[in-house]
């Protein structure tokens, strides 16, 4: 039986017995009143889940009362039934945000239709998401256990992806229970392939995936040979997942050209990842090429200080000589007072904007209870960076740059995981103190929980020492010394955390556009 319950009103009721019977007779609970006013009282005195309103009666019409209904219950559904078929009578309805429009005579499978789109919906689609998943479970499953290739793990991923917002959309908790296993059963499979070929990818460059590091010289490089006017926008630790929840509104604006997934660098964290980036070189090349632009682990200041100047050096090492500029969003205010008139922005080479806000998110879900609280698991994580998307710079400049005729790229430098099982590791001093990775020269672990490079030049990266060893959290691992172990334990855990190996951190989005207006 159906818990779905109805209100009809309508002058004529007793003309309608036919089809009031046929939805009692499919379980449905329905309620009637002749006029508008016992209809409205009904709807104050009662929880109904959908309406069904004739257009014209005495006294209130449907359409007077529509308003009155919307503004008292703005989530119960409402079909109008009429006998007119006017335009101008639609446009009121709607404008009164009627949820459906019926002409008479309705028969029962019409009225069927209404109540299944409008109440049972989600009910339905939930049910064949479920019915779909469950369809290719097996099958994911054996894709992960049988990967063996970057282009297999991105199409893994994708799958991963699609169906954990899927579940969530359809509100599955119990299947979203599965989804998240076989995810965690992924990323175990992927962190021993990125185990076993990391290094290999470093060093030959035939055989390596799309890395970050490569992205300028490769692909906005040729761009800018071709005299096109670039720009890109980075969003420093977006998740793919956070893009596909963002797509929809930059598909408003522009043109998507190529939508792929590349590989960031390790450690997977601003430092390395971004000036990689910017550098178009790994994080070892840049400490022998520009010491200056370099900041060891532990040495002071801000580790990103000079991206622009990396950004410079490669163009110089390329021989070409563009106007750049490079805005780094730190805060709403320093945007709209800066960066109002991105028009003058048309004619340079490359524009290079940096934001920093899910990063910062991240962080002060870390620090500040408020946060833990709002950003509690990754759908309400999703939901937070899609909230500020909708009022940032960010959407007012996507909407300036769909005016110019521009070439568009997204990207990010790393993603990042949502961790929740505490690793012991023992350093001294000089250890570094990210929590999904370490570098240093005494570190004690347990190899089977990290992922351990002992030689970091063959992994493109500096050493303090000669005896500097990285380590990399693996899976939803994070690190934790011993000293306070239990403290620290516990105020890392369910935190969104970057630096290791996870599908999470390092397959990011890398995404190209054009101009849709033009």
């Amino acid at each position: 039986m159906n818990d779905i319950k109805i209100l009809w009103i309508d002058d004529e009721i007793d003309l309608l017995k036919v089809q009031i019977l046929f939805l009692e007779q499919k379980g449905y609970t329905v309620s009637t009143a002749n006029n508008a006013e016992d209809g409205f009282q009904l709807i104050k005195d009662n929880n109904f889940d959908i309406v069904f309103l004739d257009e014209n009666m005495p006294g209130l019409s449907g359409l007077e009362i529509l308003p009155i209904i919307k503004n008292y219950a703005a989530s119960l559904p409402v079909i109008m039934v009429t006998k007119r078929e006017e335009e101008e009578v639609m446009d009121d309805a709607v404008g009164s945000k009627v949820d459906g429009y019926l002409i008479k005579p309705v028969n029962p499978n019409q009225i069927l239709l209404a109540i299944k789109q409008k109440v049972q919906n989600k009910q339905l689609i939930g049910e064949k998401t479920v019915q779909k998943y469950q369809i290719e479970f097996r099958q994911l499953g054996n894709e992960i256990n049988q990967a063996n290739s970057f282009d297999e793990w991105v199409e893994i991923y994708k799958k991963i992806v699609y169906w954990e917002l899927e579940l969530e959309e359809a509100e599955k908790n119990q299947m979203m229970e599965i989804i998240s296993d076989q995810k965690l059963e992924a990323n175990r499979n992927f962190c021993r392939f990125v185990e076993n070929n990391y290094v290999e990818w470093i060093e030959n460059e035939d055989i390596r995936p799309p890395m970050l590091f490569e992205m300028l010289r490769n692909r906005i490089l040729p761009m800018i040979k071709n005299k096109e006017k670039v720009f890109v926008i980075v969003i420093d630790n977006l998740r793919y997942d956070q893009w596909i929840m963002l797509k929809p509104t930059f598909k408003k604006y522009l043109n998507i050209e190529t939508d792929d997934i590349i590989t960031s660098i390790l450690p997977t964290a601003t430092q390395y990842a971004r000036n990689s980036f910017f550098a178009g070189l790994l994080p070892l090349d840049i400490s022998k090429r520009y010491p200056q632009y370099w900041n060891d682990e532990n040495d002071e200041g801000n580790k990103n200080d000079f991206e622009e100047n990396l950004i410079n050096e490669f163009f110089t090492r390329n021989r070409q000589n563009i106007k750049i500029t490079y805005h780094k969003i730190l805060n709403e205010d320093f945007a709209n007072t800066k960066l109002k008139n991105v028009k003058a922005l048309k004619d340079n080479n490359l524009n290079v904007f940096v934001f920093n806000f899910v990063d910062m998110l991240s962080h002060a879900k870390t620090n500040l209870q408020m946060v833990k609280d709002l950003a509690k698991d990754e759908r309400a994580y999703r939901s937070l960076v899609h909230v500020w998307f909708k009022d940032s710079f960010l959407q007012y400049l996507l909407e300036e740059i769909s005016k110019l005729d521009v070439k568009v790229v997204l990207t990010t430098d790393h993603g990042s995981v949502w961790v929740k099982n505490a690793v012991k590791v023992i350093g001294d001093r000089e250890s570094s103190t990210n929590i999904r990775y370490k570098q240093g020269k005494n570190l004690t672990f347990n190899p089977k929980d990290v992922f351990a490079i002992k030689n970091p030049a063959k992994a493109g990266l500096p050493k303090s020492n000669l005896s500097t060893t990285y380590i990399f959290g693996v899976n939803q691992d994070y690190f934790v010394y011993p000293k306070n172990y239990h403290q620290f334990t516990k105020y890392y855990k369910e935190t969104f955390q970057h630096g290791g190996v996870s599908l999470e951190e390092m397959l990011i989005p890398y995404v190209t556009f054009s101009s849709k207006n033009l």
